[in-house]
């Protein structure tokens, strides 16, 4: 898979400095098993041509031996297509020219226009050559498609499923870049990553300038937000933008704020927690980048947080997320610890609450009862709070995948959730409170689903 960026006309030398990369140098990097290969094949005062293409390791492929993760796991032709794992792959080698930052000397040159041909494939797509065509001709650029001849030595068919793109036009390279980051997951309507909020935001960076007056703008957001849950933010912004403008106007309507679901997991469980007595001492379990445990940290009547990651890279990020709260009054500063649901620690016995966001999804089932064990028999909280998703809720988002995101080793349904906790609670002192999170769904429910085990008097 590849792109090729050709340019045109006087100055064109200058892009080197705009991409970073030195032409007399071939770019190469490793990325989680993949080469990822920069050249310039044409440097001259009037014509410059660079091309940057990933290839499989077969080696490392075979090894099975990916530093991060073995991403192969996702993939099937799209390993070898122009697709959103593309783009993933490339942007670390083209952020100086995306985010259009280069030395400051040539700062100046991030919004001169060139006369550029991106020529790059094969491209994966279900959508028309005129669907494909009505995405690019409104940014100005004339649109060329081809189909490789195929090679079989029977009677198949004459030409590859797989097409060619050439795009010529004039643009800036930061908007050409970017405009190819948008659209090229778009063509493939396959994406190998989660697909959540953040995703709206990198929309909104990428599309800035072009995307807001496209004829195909609500084809592009659909397309790459797939899930209804998610496009509905946006379409909710736009409610209250409109209804935003009126009230300048005179109107008295209120304008309506859609709020993410991670934000209403949070709020549910800060409201929750703020109605426990006693509450002084508080476990976060998973606790991630600290999003949740700087929260705990502004409720009154809680006096120590232990915010427990098994990650080094997510405690130094929550790290620095406690610090930037720690001027604010009222505010207690949670400890970061490093550790695992799997490894017993005394300092987090007999704690006042404990709480699990969105954590045992992300834990094989059958090693559940023994993590469940150190929770309700070692540790021995006052209340344990988990949150985990609604299998029946992925109707609504209208997926695709088997779950909501690739790293959870399964999703309950609210029936399956409710005998699980009913079967913890059997083996120990505790009652159960059931609740859901987010808006309810008349035949499926909420989209998170939440259990408080209290421990009863013994």
């Amino acid at each position: 898979m590849q792109l090729t960026m050709k340019a045109t006309g006087d100055n064109v030398k200058v892009l080197s400095h705009l991409l970073a990369k030195n032409p007399a140098n071939l770019y190469e990097r490793n990325h989680k098993g993949h080469s990822v290969r920069l050249f310039y094949s044409k440097f001259s005062e009037t014509e410059v041509e660079v091309t940057i293409f990933v290839s499989p390791d077969p080696i490392e492929l075979l090894k099975h031996t990916s530093n991060a993760y073995d991403i192969t796991h996702y993939i099937n032709d799209r390993e070898f297509a122009v697709s959103s794992i593309f783009c993933s792959f490339i942007r670390s080698a083209l952020g100086t020219a995306l985010n259009g930052q280069p030395k400051e000397e040539f700062s100046a040159w991030v919004d001169h226009p060139f006369s550029f041909q991106f020529d790059f494939g094969p491209v994966a797509s279900a959508l028309s050559n005129q669907q494909i065509i009505n995405l690019f001709e409104p940014l100005g650029y004339k649109v060329e498609i081809s189909r490789g001849e195929t090679g079989y030595s029977f009677d198949m068919k004459p030409k590859s499923t797989a097409r060619y793109l050439s795009l010529n036009g004039v643009c800036t390279l930061q908007n050409g870049l970017r405009q190819l980051f948008v659209l090229i997951p778009v063509l493939d309507n396959y994406k190998h990553y989660y697909i959540d909020e953040k995703e709206i935001e990198k929309l909104e960076r990428y599309g800035q300038g072009w995307l807001e007056d496209h004829p195909q703008k609500d084809f592009i957001w659909r397309q790459s937000l797939r899930f209804k849950e998610i496009y509905s933010m946006v379409e909710n912004s736009k409610i209250t933008q409109d209804r935003s403008d009126s009230q300048e106007e005179g109107s008295k309507e209120p304008a309506v704020k859609k709020v993410r679901l991670n934000e209403l997991r949070y709020e549910k469980i800060i409201e929750t927690v703020s109605k426990i007595e006693p509450r002084e001492s508080v476990v976060d379990f998973g606790s991630g980048e600290g999003k949740l445990s700087v929260r705990l940290g502004f409720v009154n009547g809680i006096k120590e947080i232990l915010a427990v990651e098994p990650s080094e890279s997510a405690n130094i990020r929550a790290l620095e997320l406690f610090d930037k709260a720690e001027s604010k009054a009222g505010y207690v500063k949670p400890t970061p610890l490093w550790g695992s649901l799997f490894y017993y620690d005394e300092r987090l016995k007999g704690k006042d609450i404990m709480i699990l966001c969105e954590v045992i999804e992300h834990i094989d089932e059958f090693r559940l009862p023994k993590v469940m064990d150190t929770i309700l028999n070692e540790y021995q909280p006052n209340v344990l709070i988990i949150t985990t998703p609604n299998k029946e809720y992925n109707n609504v988002y209208d997926m695709e995948e088997h779950f909501r995101h690739s790293d959870h080793r399964f999703e309950w349904t609210r029936e399956e959730f409710h005998h699980w906790c009913l079967n913890r609670s059997a083996q120990y002192p505790y009652e159960l409170i059931f609740d859901g999170i987010g808006e309810e769904h008349k035949q499926y429910g909420c989209p998170t689903q939440m259990c408080m085990f209290v421990r009863k008097e013994v």
